[in-house]
Parts: C-alpha cells; sequence; structure tokens
C-alpha cells in the first residue's frame, strides 16, 4: 500500500470504534468528525498529503525496500550520515508544516520502532520472538504508513512509591494474565498524546522500573488498534474554543488531545508483544537499542522549527510596531537568534559525530542529543515570555474576525493600524501573537515542551550519569601536577 493520502487517513479514523471519554461524552465513532478533534485530524490528513505533492514527495519518501512503494522516509533505517541528514530533510517539512505545534507527528514514534526494528539481537537477551514480532511490527506500520501514539507513565497518584506499591499495585498498567495465546493487561497509563486521532497506540516500558521482581507484571511492550475492546481514553476539555483561523490560529489547527489510557482486561496477543518480564532490559529499552537517539534526532529537529518560528514572530511584531531600534527589544531578539542557532549547532554536530551500533545503525550523537533535550525545555519557556513582552497591550487591544466585518471596520482600520500594517492585519498577527505567548493553548505548549521527555531534575541527574568526564578531568589532574 504505501503511504496513504489524507482522505485515507480520515476515512480510516472514522471507521474505527475507539472509547474515548470528553466532557462527559462517550466518543465511539466518526471520531475524525467531533468538534474536539476535527481540525487537528485534518491538520494531520494535511501531513499524510504533502507526502503526494510533487514538492515535498522526494523529501517525505523513499522506496519501501520490501514492496517498492513509497513510504514515509521517518522508517528509513540510517546506515550513513546521508540517511540521518535525510532523516531530518523529512521531519522539517511536517515540522514547518505546523511550526513546531505538532508534537506526535508520525516520524516521532516512527523513529522509535526503526530502531528497535534493527535491535534484534538486543530483544533476543529475553526471547527471539520479540525481536522478530518488533521487526514485522515496523514493517506493518511502515507499509500501511499507520499513525501511533505511546503511553508511558503510571499515573500521578503517589509519585512517593513506584508504581507495584500504588493501590497495593492494583493502579498502574500491569500483567494480571498470561495466557498460551497472550497476556490480560489492567490498570493505568498516562500520557497519550494525540491518542484518540491515531491508528495504533504503542505501549512501551516506563523507564523508572526497580528492576526487581515486583516490577516484572509492569514490565512490557506491546501495541495495540486504537478500538482494542476494553481500551478506553479518558481526555482533558479542548483548548481550541472553537474559534477560526483567524482568531485562534494555533489552536484550531495544532490542538493535539491528551488522554489518560485505560485498561479494562484488555486481551494483547503474543504477535504484538514486544518485551514481557524483565525489568532490567525494560530500563534499558530506550538507550540500549538506539530508539531513544533516533527519537530525540526528531524531537531536536522539531523544536528547531518552533524556535525559528517564535524569531519569526518577534521579528514581525518588533518591526510592526516600529520597537525594532530599543536596545532591550534587541536583546530579546538576539536571544531567540542564539536559541536557533545553538539548536542548529547541536543538530548538526550530534549527526557529524554520528557512530554505527552494533547492529548497523547509525545514530547520532546521544551525549550532544542528550544536552539538546536538557537545554530546550527551559529556554522554550521564554519563548511566550518575549512574546507577551514585545506585544504588551496589544494582547488586549484584539477585536474578533467578525468585528472586521462589522461597522465597527473604520474605527479598526483608523486606531489600530501600525507603524508597517493595516489596521485589520496588525490584528491578525496579534491573534497570533495571543494564541502563541497567552492562551490555553500556549500554557499546554509550554508545560508540554518542559516535561516533554520528564522531569527536568531527573534529566539532568541522568545526564550527569552518562556523560564521561574522565578526559577532562585528567587535564585538570595533569594541570595540577605541571611544575612549569
Amino acid at each position: 500500500m504505501g503511504i496513504r493520502s489524507g482522505t485515507q487517513y480520515l476515512e480510516k479514523l472514522n471507521s474505527m470504534r475507539p472509547h474515548v471519554v470528553i466532557d462527559g461524552q462517550v466518543v465511539s465513532e466518526n471520531i475524525a468528525d467531533h468538534p474536539a478533534f476535527r481540525n487537528v485530524a485534518r491538520s494531520y490528513a494535511r501531513l499524510f498529503d504533502l507526502q503526494h505533492d510533487p514538492e515535498y514527495a522526494d523529501r517525505l519518501t523513499y522506496p519501501s525496500p520490501s514492496s517498492g512503494d513509497r513510504v514515509n522516509a521517518s522508517f528509513l533505517v540510517p546506515r550513513t550520515v546521508a540517511d540521518l541528514e535525510r532523516r531530518r530533510a523529512a521531519t522539517t517539512c511536517w515540522a514547518e508544516y505546523s511550526q513546531g505545534f505538532l508534537g506526535r507527528t508520525g516520524d516521532y514514534m516512527n523513529g522509535c520502532l526503526t530502531a528497535l526494528s534493527a535491535a534484534e539481537q538486543w530483544f533476543a537477551q529475553a526471547d527471539p520472538l520479540f525481536g522478530e514480532n518488533i521487526r514485522r511490527y515496523y514493517e506493518f506500520c511502515r507499509e500501511n504508513d499507520l499513525l501511533t501514539t505511546h503511553t508511558l507513565i503510571p499515573p500521578q497518584v503517589n509519585r512517593s512509591v513506584s508504581g507495584s506499591d500504588q493501590l497495593g499495585g492494583q493502579l498502574s498498567a500491569r500483567i494480571t494474565e498470561e495466557r498460551d495465546d497472550g497476556i490480560i493487561i489492567n490498570g493505568a497509563r498516562m500520557l497519550a498524546t494525540n491518542a484518540p486521532i491515531a491508528d495504533e497506540l504503542l505501549v512501551f516500558p516506563s523507564t523508572l522500573l526497580r528492576g526487581t521482581p515486583e516490577d516484572a507484571p509492569y514490565s512490557f511492550a506491546f501495541a495495540l488498534p486504537n478500538d482494542t475492546e476494553g481500551l478506553r481514553y479518558l481526555c482533558r476539555t479542548s483548548l481550541h474554543n472553537g474559534g477560526s483561523i483567524h482568531d485562534e490560529p494555533l489552536a484550531s489547527r495544532f490542538e493535539e488531545m491528551d488522554a489518560v489510557v485505560v485498561f479494562d482486561n484488555v486481551f494483547v496477543p503474543n504477535e504484538r508483544i514486544f518485551m514481557l518480564g524483565h525489568p532490567e532490559l525494560c530500563n534499558g529499552f530506550y538507550s540500549e537499542t538506539g530508539a531513544g537517539a533516533l527519537m530525540t534526532h526528531q524531537v531536536v529537529t522539531r523544536t528547531l522549527a518552533k524556535s525559528e518560528f517564535f524569531l519569526g514572530l518577534a521579528a514581525e511584531l518588533s518591526e510592526a510596531i516600529g520597537i525594532g531600534g530599543f536596545q532591550h527589544i534587541q536583546e530579546d531578539l538576539a536571544e531567540l537568534i542564539q536559541t536557533v542557532e545553538i539548536g542548529k549547532a547541536l543538530m548538526r554536530a550530534s549527526e557529524v559525530d554520528a557512530t554505527l551500533n552494533d547492529d548497523g545503525v547509525m545514530l547520532p550523537r546521544w551525549a550532544t542529543l542528550n544536552a539538546a533535550r536538557n537545554w530546550y525545555p527551559k529556554v522554550a519557556q521564554r519563548f511566550p515570555q518575549i512574546i507577551r513582552k514585545l506585544s504588551a497591550s496589544g494582547l488586549m487591544a484584539l477585536p474578533g474576525e467578525a468585528d472586521l466585518a462589522s461597522a465597527a471596520l473604520p474605527d479598526i482600520e483608523r486606531y489600530l493600524q501600525t507603524k508597517t500594517l493595516t489596521g485589520p492585519e496588525r490584528v491578525q498577527l496579534f491573534k497570533l501573537a495571543h494564541d502563541a505567548s497567552i492562551s490555553g493553548f500556549s500554557g499546554r505548549q509550554a508545560l508540554y515542551e518542559y516535561f516533554f521527555f520528564g522531569d527536568p531534575v531527573r534529566m539532568a541527574g541522568a545526564l550527569v550519569k552518562s556523560y564521561d568526564t574522565t578526559p577532562v578531568q585528567a587535564r585538570v589532574r595533569e594541570f595540577l601536577a605541571r611544575t612549569d
């Protein structure tokens, strides 16, 4: 089959029968037409369509090694630095379409599956069948152009104890029965972003397992169709308030839903199981297979597109209202320029210093990507702050799109014009600034980026533990020993 069109994606989505709870309503059919999901589903449909667009097709696709059909470039197993660059070019194409605001585009988990598909030796430590299962599943997703999402962490109930100790071990998703043909899962997981409009749900290991026998029931990796019996999604309220593209330019397009996943006697057949038990292996699921490196390569590419968007928006605002000559504004613009250029440098350095792993997969340098994923969540918090500072009270002086077609238009044209924009143009630009800096949508984006890879304090600790400081320490000792 190969790459799908947007229409095929939406038709498949509407043919599924998931159990989605939102605002007191159970939605189980025509999910792509529900008001909470309709617009973002169509943004995703546009990404599928870009694969067929002659302008982008060569960047976004490559011939399948099995069928010869065109498939998405995020499924390309990188064997050379040029392959990494090709993967980045494809991710950049999608990321620039959404300005980096879509955090769960298919290339994110596709990168994970791609690395896992080549890590059969690692899976063989538990069971060779797991490696065969993940390879076949990767090929299934590649050849059918499926959109997957994932759920990772236990519910946020009592973080002072492990998942096996919460509510007597009955809270977190866990194996409650092992059968000859598969397993039964009960419990809950957080936080499945984009789950209602995905084809498949990936349930991969938490990285906080203690590696003890008590954690074995919580140690697994598997995949399920989104409408599997017993699978329920509990969604938050949408952050798109129903406004038009003019009034809510970001939320109306890119509002990805977040959901808690409930497993109620969910059956997982053997062929969809990729790991079972082995908490010590589950703790290395991302780091030892290369999955974390390819996933982070995609994320750094996406966040670079987002950094560039905020630089462009800040520059537009500065030019529009004539504040570019003020030094404190130039300082803010310089900060955004630095963020963009540092992001580019980290990305390129990770590729230039890439190495082949034992499975023959070319992986970008992990230490560099690890630094990038620790750095970006903090600097990204400055983006909305800078936009608020540049816009100031202009974020409050914003008539709606309906006012532009009313008797108020002459007042808008006269009193809301700027140095370079007409009144209606200024309203449109500042609506974008509003949605990027003070709306509910922007608040969720800031939280999402800050915790994207987990608790920043834990991440910092992991960075320190994984980074080899031996060479630089040796230099210091050598310097102290000098006598000249």
